[in-house]
């Protein structure tokens, strides 16, 4: 076989499929990490420690649903008590899907 002919079949042999995600096992056990971290926040924590904490299991509460095609609105329900329900709602999904919270 020619080598031009090489390259052709390997340019119509489909490639296998990229996934758009990390791996679930890693985004589950990062919302762990974080989780723990918000739990573990001492009296007097900075609010901006708290924010930022909160945001990024809110981050990866996100990429979970994604991967996992559960139905989200964190991205836009403002801060509050809208927001606090949405997540408990999340986890609980995310947790009938398997994933450990």
């Amino acid at each position: 076989m020619s080598f031009n002919l090489m390259k052709a079949l390997r340019r119509l042999r489909p490639s296998a499929p990229v996934s758009q995600h990390r791996p679930i096992e890693r985004i589950a056990a990062d919302l762990r990490r974080v989780r723990r971290t918000q739990a573990g926040f001492e009296p007097g924590t900075s609010a901006v420690k708290k924010i930022a904490a909160r945001q990024a299991y809110d981050a990866l509460l996100i990429q979970a649903c994604t991967a996992l095609d559960v139905e989200h609105r964190l991205r836009t329900l403002p801060e509050g008590v809208d927001r606090e329900i949405e997540r408990f709602r999340v986890e609980e999904c995310l947790r009938r899907q398997g994933l450990s919270v």
